[in-house]
């Protein structure tokens, strides 16, 4: 099927929740809203036309170290994908390299991809540690996500500010109590804005 017609089935779509709701798609302020909601949903969705490994792979570099790499606070926006209401926060990813390291770069690129996609924080969670761990091949991956939920906080429960913590631990996070630790610590020490 051509984009176009596809894009004008997505237009006539917000056309008729925007007339579901009451509203009406003739007002002035509203003429041109199916238009910029597919423009804004290119972009919020755009996870899906990029590969993570392939992001990965273009920045691979050899290396001796063999100490956590970690890249924390990284912030992204996400939807879920049982309410398509935001999800906002922030992800905290280390790596403990075995051979090689890849561009720092890469990492918040990775979160991206991932969160621009519908998602559940935990599914969210594993898909960064899982695209890391099959990439790098590091001797171990860390992953935490703190997020505020929109679904959460607009509607239902209407819990403002409540956070949601998930983690995916791999290889020497989850084996090493040690290595757990330092992580934890890590990012749990002079972060900034809290979610």
């Amino acid at each position: 099927m051509p984009d176009t017609i596809k894009q004008q089935q997505f237009v006539n779509a917000v056309k008729t929740m925007i007339t579901h709701i009451g509203e009406d798609v003739t007002r002035e302020g509203l003429l041109k809203t199916p238009e910029r909601v597919l423009k804004a949903y290119e972009f919020i969705y755009g996870g899906y036309k990029e590969d993570p490994q392939a992001i990965l792979n273009s920045a691979m570099f050899e290396s001796s170290n063999d100490e956590m790499v970690l890249i924390k606070d990284i912030e992204f926006y996400s939807t879920c994908e049982h309410h398509l209401l935001p999800i906002i926060g922030r992800a905290h990813v280390a790596y403990i390299p075995d051979g090689k390291v890849v561009g720092l770069s890469k990492i918040p690129r990775v979160v991206d991809i991932f969160a621009r996609r519908m998602q559940i924080q935990e599914q969210l969670t594993e898909q960064i540690a899982d695209a890391l761990m099959q990439s790098i091949s590091p001797k171990g991956v860390a992953v935490v996500i703190q997020a505020r939920h929109m679904c959460m906080e607009m509607r239902g429960v209407e819990k403002i500010s409540s956070t949601t913590t998930s983690s995916a631990l791999r290889g020497l996070f989850k084996r090493d109590e040690k290595t757990r630790m330092e992580f934890f610590s890590l990012i749990n020490s002079h972060s900034g804005n809290r979610y």
